[in-house]
């Protein structure tokens, strides 16, 4: 499990004064790039290997909302690694209340510069490792 904490921003609120619900996707991003970011993988060092991340679904359940100036934390772990296809779960909880806000999941495959599905183990052991090392136990 990876926290990463997020500050509601004025411009991610709408005429009601409540968070626009585009924007927990969003952060659900910020998460997740700062996840990869702390195991040694950013999207930087992916990217400049070959490597791209596409989602391709995405569940979400909003539970709560959030207004300007809350700060939400938002705990991201691997819940599932195929060597093609990694699911991320997410839970976002408000600091000040502990309210939990939302929790969603997002499954992403792997693909190379060409838009071509990749097996991670075969073309980038290293990544392979970091990331079966940190799948969740069920």
């Amino acid at each position: 499990m990876h926290s990463y904490i997020h500050k509601v921003k004025y411009y991610e609120t709408d005429k009601m004064g409540i968070t626009h619900h585009s924007n927990y996707v969003r952060w659900m991003e910020e998460a997740r790039m700062d996840f990869l970011s702390s195991v040694g993988f950013g999207m930087r060092i992916l990217e400049d290997s070959g490597i791209a991340s596409p989602v391709v679904s995405l569940e979400c359940r909003y539970l709560r909302t959030t207004t300007f100036d809350d700060e939400i934390r938002i705990d991201i772990a691997l819940e599932s690694y195929s060597g093609v296809k990694l699911v991320m779960v997410y839970r976002m909880t408000d600091t000040a209340t502990g309210n939990e806000v939302m929790t969603a999941k997002s499954t992403h495959c792997f693909i190379n510069q060409s838009g071509k599905p990749i097996a991670v183990k075969r073309t980038h052991p290293d990544f392979d490792l970091a990331l079966r090392s940190l799948v969740e136990p069920r």
